[in-house]
């Protein structure tokens, strides 16, 4: 069996270091594919900080990262989709439970790729570019049309001849949100979101018809003046007091449908910390009691919220269509365009440590990227 260099999570909190691990060969509905651009997700420095409470299942050594590009070197017996040599950009899973983080993480040489949650790359996109879409992406599209979300129509389905729905988006700027307005847009409906007064004008390039500055004091009141009166379908959670800000929103509105993306508290501060316990003490505990006290709320006003699992469309009917016809037609079509931005870090395995602590440092509408 053949080899090849990983960034390896040897332990819990350990920073990564390169590595050798076993080349697999791809399963039936699989590809194998040569890695050449990954991008850096905060679940990633979640995970390498925080996986031994977050994460109990995943074993170390261990390969992290969501999002490739590259071409694929090998098929599955059951793969129709892809071609060797093809270019692709897809969603790696392997730090989920049940699955294999050597064989299907990204930060790797050679990774595996399941064909239903890949899409080949157009000639128009660089590697660096494709890289930023897999996981953002994903999440973006749960939140907004599988069933226990928002429940919305995807893009090619037929739209009634009545009113355009709003989706409201706290926080537009964010990887998951530009993506969520892109998918929303082309999937019929108008856009109402938040973003800084620098990202405002990128985030209403992709889509959205009113952006409203996150930090007013007045953004609840603003959203609800540029709705308009117009139905809302749901709204989409992300970032840290997002949640009651889109529960008021939807109260004024109507609205009774809310796609939750992130933790009441941040985790960062944790993460750098030498040892977890018993710091994450009162940390886990103010997420516990904030997650139950906005879930509280919105169900005494009717409103239905759900925390969204990015990768939960490698199982439902939801991600093959995505993947397999939604995305690599948007992407024709010029309605889906790479955001946010690449942001170029690194060259090379040894770069992706750095990587993970720059994007934990924060970044704002870009995305952090290593070339392998």
């Amino acid at each position: 069996m053949s080899s090849h260099a990983a960034a390896l999570l040897s332990a819990p909190r350990a920073a990564l270091t390169r590595g050798t691990v076993d080349t697999p060969a791809p399963a039936a509905d699989e590809v194998l594919v040569r890695v050449r651009a990954v991008a850096v997700n905060p679940v990633d420095w979640v995970i390498q900080g925080t996986s031994r409470i977050t994460y109990r299942w995943l074993r170390t050594p261990a390969v992290l990262g969501s999002d490739v590009a590259g071409e694929v070197v090998a098929i599955g017996s059951g793969v129709t989709r892809f071609r060797v040599g093809q270019r692709v950009f897809g969603l790696a899973t392997g730090t989920d439970r049940g699955r294999d983080p050597l064989r299907e993480g990204a930060f790797q040489e050679y990774t595996t790729l399941l064909e239903r949650l890949s899409a080949p790359t157009p000639d128009s996109l660089s590697d660096e570019e494709a890289a930023v879409f897999p996981l953002g992406l994903s999440t973006a599209a749960c939140a907004l049309f599988q069933p226990q979300h928002l429940g919305l129509r995807m893009p090619g389905d037929p739209a009634p001849d009545t009113t355009r729905g709003v989706v409201v988006i706290w926080g537009g700027s964010t990887s998951v949100g530009m993506n969520a307005i892109q998918l929303a847009r082309a999937a019929g409906y108008d856009v109402v979101t938040t973003a800084s007064a620098r990202n405002a004008a990128t985030v209403r390039d992709l889509g959205a018809d009113a952006v409203v500055d996150h930090r007013s004091p007045s953004a609840v009141a603003e959203l609800v003046a540029a709705v308009g009166g117009r139905p809302v379908v749901g709204a989409v959670a992300l970032g840290a007091g997002s949640t009651d800000a889109c529960i008021d929103v939807l109260a004024r509105t109507g609205g009774n449908r809310l796609a939750m993306a992130s933790t009441p508290i941040a985790l960062d501060s944790l993460v750098g910390r030498r040892r977890l316990f018993p710091a994450m003490l009162p940390v886990f505990t103010r997420i516990g009691l904030g997650t139950l006290r906005s879930t509280l709320r919105a169900r005494r006003r009717d409103i239905r919220a759900n925390f969204v699992w990015g990768s939960s469309l490698r199982d439902d009917e939801m991600g093959p269509r995505l993947w397999g016809e939604v995305v690599p037609r948007l992407l024709a079509e010029g309605a889906l365009r790479p955001a946010p931005a690449p942001l170029v870090v690194g060259d090379g395995l040894d770069t992706v440590q750095g990587a993970l602590d720059r994007q934990r440092a924060g970044v704002s509408a870009q995305k952090i990227v290593v070339r392998l």
